[in-house]
């Protein structure tokens, strides 16, 4: 075994406050490298290992990024690491997100309809609605619970990554169905008092991400897509609706739970086709006939 492979585990979970779900990237990535060092591969080597591995480039570089961490922490316990002179990642151009349109949303949105429960409908449509309506990943909209919709104020209490705490208003209009979620169609779907879990899947108890994800394929399904809709894309249709309707990055930021204003800046290019319109649209010149 690598050495420091539990403190450095225990660093990332306890001091760093990492996610569960990050933790254990992390651990198959080290196994990963582990399994290379292993098979007494070199270095220089260990590129290939993961494309043989079936690993793309942005995969490669994930690996290559928790090995580092891993190597950096190694140092820092006094062990001498010549690997990180060595190991760097490939670069990886940015991927645009492709985020979802609102017309995908509402054929999905009518596909999510259970014809013999209208409290499983409504269900299905509260976890469309803090999908898109929130930007909320799956890993946080299975975590929510009651107490923390504020219904007053009219937003949501999110943990996001390392156990961040932010707040996002839901939209007004949503306010009302959101209510009596809470109060008629939650009800009906459990009968233990003390669940407290905001999404009930159809055992009466909190859904895990594979109930998100089946729920999500089926309606993708019913609903026509050659694929089912990942539910990332509903975060990036959020962000990219907000940006396209006059929304600033910092404030797309906070509402994502972005660490750092350069993960949210992936968005700009996603609007370009749009902001080309508004130009073409608006401004005066678009407007003017020069051609003599």
């Amino acid at each position: 075994m690598l050495p420091h492979w539990v403190e450095f585990f225990e660093e990332l979970e306890f001091v760093r406050g990492r996610s569960k779900n990050t933790v254990l990237a992390y651990r198959r990535d080290l196994e990963l490298y582990q399994k290379f060092i292993d098979s007494g591969g070199k270095l220089d080597l260990f590129f290939a290992y993961l494309k043989n591995n079936g690993l793309e480039t942005r995969s490669q570089a994930r690996v290559v990024s928790s090995v580092r961490t891993y190597l950096k922490y190694c140092q820092r316990q006094g062990e001498k690491v010549q690997e990180l002179a060595f190991l760097r990642p490939p670069r990886v151009s940015a991927k645009l997100p492709k985020g979802l349109s609102f017309k995908e949303f509402q054929d999905i949105y009518q596909a999510a309809v259970v014809g013999d429960s209208p409290a499983a409908t409504h269900r299905n449509h509260v976890v469309l609605w803090l999908l898109y309506g929130l930007g909320c990943r799956v890993s946080e909209l299975i975590t929510l619970n009651n107490d923390d919709y504020y219904a007053s104020e009219g937003y949501f209490k999110i943990i996001g990554k390392g156990q961040k705490e932010r707040l996002v208003p839901m939209p007004q209009v949503l306010m009302g169905p959101i209510h009596d979620y809470l109060n008629l169609s939650r009800l009906e779907l459990t009968s233990n008092n003390s669940e407290r879990s905001l999404i009930i899947n159809d055992r009466g108890h909190r859904p895990s991400r594979v109930d998100i994800w089946r729920w999500l394929a089926k309606w993708s399904k019913s609903a026509g897509f050659s694929e089912p809709i990942h539910p990332h894309r509903f975060r990036h249709g959020f962000a990219t609706a907000l940006l396209e309707n006059g929304a600033d990055l910092r404030s797309i930021q906070m509402l994502l739970g972005h660490s750092s204003i350069q993960t949210t800046q992936i968005y700009t290019h996603v609007v370009t086709s749009h902001l080309v319109r508004t130009v073409d649209e608006h401004h005066p010149l678009a407007q003017t006939d020069f051609q003599k």
